[in-house]
C-alpha cells in the first residue's frame, strides 16, 4: 500500500468558510496552498539542514524536499518530508470535535513539527514557517496592512491584518474574507512585512515544535441585524483566549483529535470497508469547514452553512438537509442549530408563504432569504435587510421557490434530530410553522406540480417521484415529532397511492407519468427512522435496479445526465442491508477521489464517466457521506 494518500485537494487549515486553506496537488510543494474557492493563500515551510534549505510546504525558489508519507484522517493531515539526511514530520490538526461546541467553534489549527535523522548522522536543523497576509484580504490588490508581536503567557504570538477594518462588509460566493486578523503563536513567531512567520531550531529526535494558527474575524455573522460572534466567545472570550486554550492543552486536544480519527476510521470500516473509510476521512473537514457556529443574541447555538460554489447562500435548507448524517451520528444537537435560523426567519412578518424558506441570506449576512429574490445583487454587494420588511412586500419570485423540498427537509431534520437525541423544545416552540408546512405537503406533495427540488441544477420537473417521496417522509416525520398518529396514517396512505402509480418492482421512474429513472435518496429516512412506509421488498428491488447503471465513477443522479452527487449515492447505499450492494455503490466514489484530474476540494457533483467535477467545491453536503453510520 502506498504511503501517500491521494486526494483532489489536501486540507491544511479548515475551520470555517473563510479560514479554509487547501493544497490542490499530489505533494505539498508543487504549488501554493489556496482558499477553497481558488485564490492563492500561501502557507510556506522551509527546512534547513546544515546550512542548506529545501521546501517542505508551498511554492518557492528553494529545491523541494521529498514527500515520503502523507496521511489524511478526519481531523488531521500528517506528512513526512526528507532532505539532507533529515526526516521532518508535520501535522496540521483542526479540532473539529462535534461533542465540544466551544472547541469546534474556535478558528484554530494546531501544527506540530518534529525532526529525526534519516541517515544516522548528526545535523543542525531549523524550520521556517511563513503565512502570507493574503489570508487577510480579498482580491489581488494589497491594502495597507499592519502587524505585530505580543506575548501570551510568555510565548510570542504574531499577528497581521488590514490597517482599516470593515467587518461583514461584503457578501458573495467566490470571495474570501476581507477583514480580521491572522495569528501565529509558537517558538520564534514574529510579524514580517508580508505576513507572519516562525523560525526556530529543531533537535533531532527531540520534542516537537508546537504552533497555533488562528484567525480573529471580529464579527462572524450578521444575524438579523445583530453582529454575532463564534460560539466560544458568548461569555466574553477573545481570540487570544482561544490561542491560550490551544497552547495550554495542546497535547490533550491532539489526543482528542486522534481518538476522533480512530473512531471515524473504525466505524466507517465496519459500515462500508476501506473505500468508505477513505470517503469518511475526506468528508469530515469539508463538512465542518463549510459552517460557522455562532451564539445568537439569545445565547443559543446557530450553525450556519455557506453554500460554497453555488450562490453563497447562508443557512440553505436543502444544503443543510444532505449534511445531517454526520451531525446526527456525532452531535445531534447541531441539527437543531442548523434549523434554528430558518425557524426564526420563517416567523418574521415578511415571510407570509405557507411553506418553508430556502435560506436565510447570503454568507455572512443572515438577513433574509435571497434565493428567488426579485432584486439581483452582484458579487460583493450586500443584500437588503429583508428580515425588516413588512408583511405583503413582494420580495420573491414564486417560480424559483422550493416549497415541497424545503417543507419536507425541515420536518425531516427536526424529527431526525429528536430521534437521535436532540432536544425537542425547538420543534415545540415553532409548532405553528410545522403545522402549516405539513398541510402544504399533504395538499401538494403527493403529486408535486412543476417545482424545483434540491437538485435545481437539473431544472424544473413536474410529478417528481423523489420529491413526492420526500413529502411522504416529511408527513410521517411530522407525525412522530408531534405525536399525531393520524398524520402517520396520512403518510402511509400517500405511500400506498405512490406504489399504485409506480408499481411494486424496482426501477421506479423519474416522474409519476413513467418517464426515466432516478435515485430515491429521500426514502433513506423510512429505513433509518423505521417509519414503515414501504416494504423491504421495494428497497431490495429498487437498489438492484441501480447496479447495472453504475458507471466508472458512480451511479448517475437520474436518467437525464451522466453526472451524480456523492452524498446521494451514500444515502441510497445506506438504504441497503447487503454489504455487496453498498460496496458496489461506494467504490466508484472512492475511485473518483484517487483518480480525478480536477484539483479542487472533494466535489459532490461530478461526471460519472470522466470523474471531473461539474461544479460545487468544499461543500457542507459531504456530511451526507456519513449516512451509512445511521443504520
Amino acid at each position: 500500500m502506498s504511503n501517500i494518500d491521494r486526494l483532489p485537494a489536501i486540507p491544511l487549515i479548515a475551520s470555517d468558510p473563510y479560514l479554509s486553506i487547501w493544497m490542490p496537488a499530489d505533494t505539498m510543494t508543487q504549488t501554493d496552498a489556496c482558499h477553497w474557492s481558488g485564490p492563492a493563500k500561501p502557507v510556506r515551510g522551509t527546512l534547513t539542514v546544515d546550512g542548506h534549505s529545501a521546501r517542505f510546504l508551498g511554492a518557492g525558489p528553494e529545491p523541494e524536499a521529498a514527500l515520503t508519507e502523507l496521511k489524511v484522517t478526519a481531523t488531521r493531515t500528517r506528512f513526512v518530508s526528507e532532505f539532507g539526511g533529515v526526516r521532518l514530520e508535520a501535522c496540521f490538526a483542526t479540532p473539529a470535535l462535534p461533542d465540544d461546541p466551544d472547541l469546534l467553534s474556535m478558528p484554530v489549527t494546531l501544527l506540530t513539527l518534529r525532526a529525526e535523522t534519516a541517515d544516522g548522522a548528526p545535523h543542525a536543523v531549523s524550520v521556517r514557517l511563513h503565512l502570507s497576509d493574503r489570508l487577510c484580504y480579498e482580491g489581488e490588490i494589497r491594502p495597507a496592512m499592519d502587524g505585530g508581536t505580543l506575548q501570551l503567557d510568555g510565548a510570542p504570538a504574531a499577528w497581521c491584518g488590514q490597517r482599516t477594518q470593515k467587518p461583514l462588509s461584503h457578501s458573495g460566493d467566490h470571495v474570501t474574507i476581507d477583514w480580521g486578523y491572522l495569528y501565529l503563536a509558537g517558538p520564534g513567531a514574529e510579524a514580517v512585512g508580508d505576513g507572519v512567520q516562525a523560525v526556530f531550531p529543531l533537535t533531532l529526535g527531540g520534542e516537537a515544535a508546537r504552533l497555533v494558527i488562528a484567525y480573529d474575524d471580529i464579527a462572524s455573522i450578521n444575524y438579523f441585524g445583530d453582529l454575532c460572534k463564534p460560539w466560544y466567545r458568548r461569555h466574553g472570550a477573545q481570540i487570544t483566549d482561544a490561542i491560550r486554550t490551544a497552547q495550554k492543552d495542546f497535547d490533550g486536544i491532539l489526543g482528542r483529535c486522534a481518538r476522533m480519527d480512530d473512531t471515524v476510521e473504525a466505524e466507517a470500516l465496519a459500515a462500508g470497508g476501506q473505500d468508505y473509510a477513505a470517503l469518511a476521512n475526506a468528508a469530515w473537514r469539508h463538512t465542518f469547514a463549510a459552517h460557522k457556529l455562532i451564539a445568537t443574541p439569545a445565547g443559543e447555538m446557530a450553525l450556519l452553512s455557506k453554500e460554497n460554489d453555488s450562490n453563497g447562500c447562508i443557512g440553505t435548507v436543502d444544503v443543510s438537509y444532505p449534511s445531517i448524517p454526520i451531525f446526527l451520528h456525532y452531535g445531534p444537537e447541531l441539527v437543531n442549530a442548523l434549523c434554528r435560523p430558518v425557524l426564526e426567519f420563517a416567523s418574521m412578518p415578511v415571510w407570509t408563504d405557507d411553506f418553508a424558506p430556502h435560506d436565510v441570506g447570503r454568507y455572512p449576512l443572515a438577513t433574509g432569504q435571497v434565493y428567488a429574490a426579485r432584486r439581483h445583487v452582484d458579487r460583493l454587494e450586500t443584500y437588503p435587510p429583508y428580515y425588516l420588511y413588512p408583511a405583503g412586500t413582494d420580495v420573491w419570485d414564486p417560480r424559483y421557490q422550493m416549497p415541497v423540498e424545503e417543507c419536507g427537509n425541515m420536518l425531516i431534520m427536526l424529527e431526525a434530530a429528536r430521534a437521535f437525541g436532540a432536544d425537542k423544545a425547538l420543534a415545540d416552540k415553532y409548532r405553528p410553522l410545522l403545522d402549516k408546512w405539513v398541510q402544504y405537503l399533504v395538499q401538494y406533495g403527493e403529486d408535486p406540480d412543476e417545482q424545483l427540488c434540491t437538485d435545481d441544477f437539473a431544472g424544473h420537473l413536474a410529478h417528481n417521484v423523489n420529491l413526492a417521496a420526500k413529502a411522504i417522509v416529511g408527513v410521517a416525520c411530522y407525525a412522530r415529532l408531534t405525536d399525531r398518529p393520524d398524520y402517520l396514517d396520512k403518510a402511509r396512505g400517500m405511500a400506498a397511492r405512490l406504489m399504485e402509480k409506480i408499481g411494486p418492482g424496482g426501477n421506479t421512474p423519474l416522474t409519476l407519468d413513467g418517464h426515466g429513472w432516478s435515485m430515491k435518496y429521500n426514502l433513506l429516512w423510512d429505513k433509518v427512522l423505521g417509519l414503515g412506509l414501504l416494504p423491504d421488498s421495494f428497497y431490495t428491488a429498487e437498489l438492484a435496479s441501480y447496479l447495472p447503471r453504475i458507471n466508472t465513477y458512480g451511479l448517475p443522479l437520474d436518467s437525464r445526465a451522466d453526472y451524480t452527487k456523492s452524498d446521494w449515492i451514500c444515502w441510497v447505499a445506506a438504504m441497503s442491508d447487503d454489504p455487496a450492494v453498498r460496496q458496489a455503490l461506494i467504490a466508484p466514489i472512492a475511485r473518483t477521489l484517487r483518480e480525478t484530474t480536477t484539483r479542487v476540494p472533494f466535489s459532490d457533483w461530478y461526471d460519472t464517466k470522466t470523474g471531473r467535477y461539474e461544479h460545487f467545491i468544499a461543500r457542507s453536503v459531504q456530511g451526507g457521506i456519513y449516512a451509512l453510520l445511521l443504520q
